[in-house]
């Protein structure tokens, strides 16, 4: 038998002020997108912006539905709007926060799985990293250099 160790660096920021300044305005987006978000069930709401290669910016919330798993996450909702309007280009950067309605989560929340899986997927197809950053309401951000580091054995198109 072998071991197979894994490893990922991510970065961390003690708040969201000590990012670039277009990291800043790209999680401000987010975070209104958030505030938009339809989450009357979980009362969980999420907020996604994206950078696109072509300077675009797209974003996207948590879309709930009573008929459970019929609603859809942020980050699918934002990568998904993306890919529909602007086919082929890539996608640079995501900022994500996350917290209950009343803004009272602080500590850095990541995607899903399910959401994971489909970021990997067009990261996969751009041959081309995302960067990643996420927060909860507020606090802490953490910055992933690429998806890889969050799922780093990815399931893709070569086993089919």
């Amino acid at each position: 038998m072998k071991k197979l160790e894994l490893h990922a660096t991510l970065e961390v920021y003690d708040n969201k002020e000590e990012l670039a300044a277009n990291d800043v305005s790209l999680m401000e987006l987010a975070i209104k997108a958030r505030h938009r978000a339809y989450a009357p069930y979980s009362n969980f709401t999420v907020g996604c912006a994206l950078l696109l290669d072509n300077g675009e910016i797209v974003t996207g919330n948590n879309q709930e539905n009573a008929a459970y798993p019929s609603g859809l996450c942020a980050e699918r909702v934002a990568i998904f709007a993306a890919g529909a309007q602007y086919p082929g280009v890539a996608v640079l950067k995501m900022a994500i926060t996350a917290s209950p309605k009343d803004d009272s989560f602080h500590k850095p929340v990541p995607p899903c799985g399910a959401c994971r899986q489909s970021i990997a997927e067009y990261e996969n197809n751009q041959d081309n990293d995302i960067e990643l950053y996420f927060m909860g309401a507020a606090g802490k951000v953490l910055k992933s250099h690429s998806l890889r580091d969050l799922l780093p054995l990815v399931f893709d198109k070569k086993y089919l």
